[in-house]
């Protein structure tokens, strides 16, 4: 004859088990109906709310590009392409760098107080003037384009570092306690 093996169950195991019948009973016995209803208007409200952020991001991206695509127009549109990705480069190392506000447009049209002229200027000079350029204007649509390629990350930088420039044909005295990294057209330029 057979001897009956008794089995011994581990507790957690039967606590499990349990849990799970339990689990499948109330599945199989409740109305389903106002869950699918809770499901429904979350997957609504988490859309929205993804749709609402990524309007918000696109619109702050074309705000920064603009910026970013003025002060190439501006500061470099009659230089060489290379100069124009230096101008944006150093645009963007300014709002890397922690010295500088941390947008774009911060940098862009930042104001200083200059204690000879007794008055608030702008950090780049074309700030100072009402002009803005046709958009439809070639020179315009190519100071676009390089401020896409650097912005999206797409230009591989040249000037690590840089957080200053100015023309060749002045001598500001801020320059001297800079170290110049690169003469680009009619701009040298300082880390």
């Amino acid at each position: 004859m057979r001897k009956k093996r008794f089995s011994r169950t581990h507790p957690r195991t039967s606590t499990l088990s349990h849990g799970w019948q339990n689990l499948r009973f109330h599945w199989y016995t409740t109305r389903k109906g106002p869950l699918i209803f809770i499901l429904v208007i979350g997957l609504v409200v988490t859309s929205f709310g993804y749709f609402i952020h990524s309007a918000f991001a696109r619109r702050d991206d074309v705000k920064n590009l603009t910026c970013l695509a003025f002060n190439v127009y501006f500061e470099a549109r009659g230089e060489p392409m290379v100069g124009q990705y230096a101008v944006a480069e150093v645009t963007m190392n300014r709002v890397a760098s922690g010295r500088y506000p941390d947008t774009i447009c911060g940098v862009v049209h930042q104001r200083n107080w200059d204690t000879l002229r007794k008055r608030y200027v702008g950090a780049f000079s074309w700030n100072e003037l009402d002009e803005r350029p046709s958009l439809e204007e070639e020179t315009f649509r190519r100071a676009w384009e390089v401020a896409e390629t650097v912005y999206y990350g797409r230009h591989t930088p040249t000037l690590a570092g840089a957080l200053h420039y100015h023309a060749t044909h002045i001598k500001p005295s801020w320059a001297r306690g800079n170290k110049p990294v690169a003469r680009i057209g009619r701009h040298i330029f300082y880390r």
